[in-house]
């Protein structure tokens, strides 16, 4: 049977911390921040955990990312 390969563009989107849990980043903070007001901004800075409902089919596809 073949190795389980890493889906290539879940590589950048999601980081596993070393507890195992799975980081993602939030929508809308990209571009065009110039019109967005500076609590916007500040509410999507940082990086929340995961949901635990999608955490075991994500975790099929980044099999290799430790």
């Amino acid at each position: 049977m073949p190795k389980m390969k890493t889906h290539s563009s879940l590589k950048d989107r999601f980081k596993v911390t070393g507890t195992g849990k799975i980081m993602r980043y939030k929508a809308h903070k990209n571009h065009l921040l110039s019109h967005k007001s500076a609590r916007q901004k500040r509410v999507l800075a940082g990086n929340p955990v995961m949901a635990t409902g999608d955490v075991k089919r994500l975790k099929q596809q980044l099999a290799n990312i430790k």
